[in-house]
């Protein structure tokens, strides 16, 4: 058995939950945007978002698996940003909401969307989250549409 996808994923009738967090809000906030407009373009309706937003990235995966186990979300998109500084907490925060949320999308058996940048500096996560050009949050947007419809052929 093989599965494709043709085309763009549509959005009508798919409803998504979003974890953002509040630390780097000064990039969060910019992937947020582009995440919500990749979705709202591609049909999504606002009504059918739940938008949650936690204080770091740490915290995204218990919020993640909590939408994620709700009936009406088909896929959860992670938004956080965390930038390399001075000390290990980098890879603490890292590792611990990378692993959290591949945890998550394997208890509940739901796309979870692992959309958080790991930089090391400002200027890349700026350049990661920019409007115009590469947004990672666009690109969650779109790989959560793309799982919802591959979770569907598999079923």
């Amino acid at each position: 058995m093989t599965t494709t996808l043709q085309g763009r994923p549509k959005g009508k009738a798919r409803k998504i939950g979003i974890v953002v967090a509040q630390f780097n809000d000064f990039v969060t906030e910019r992937l947020l945007d582009g995440c919500l407009k990749e979705l709202i373009e591609r049909g999504v309706q606002e009504k059918d978002i739940t938008l949650a937003r936690v204080p770091g990235s740490f915290e995204i995966p218990l919020v993640a698996l909590a939408l994620a186990r709700k009936r009406n979300i088909q896929a959860v998109i992670c938004l956080g940003a965390v930038i390399r500084g001075e000390t290990f907490h980098f890879e603490l925060v890292a590792n611990g909401a990378a692993q959290g949320i591949a945890q998550a999308a394997l208890v509940s058996g739901k796309p979870v969307i692992f959309g958080i940048l790991t930089t090391d500096t400002v200027g890349q996560a700026y350049k990661r989250s920019d409007e115009r050009k590469a947004n990672k949050g666009r690109d969650a947007a779109m790989d959560a549409l793309i799982m919802i419809d591959l979770m569907a052929q598999l079923r």
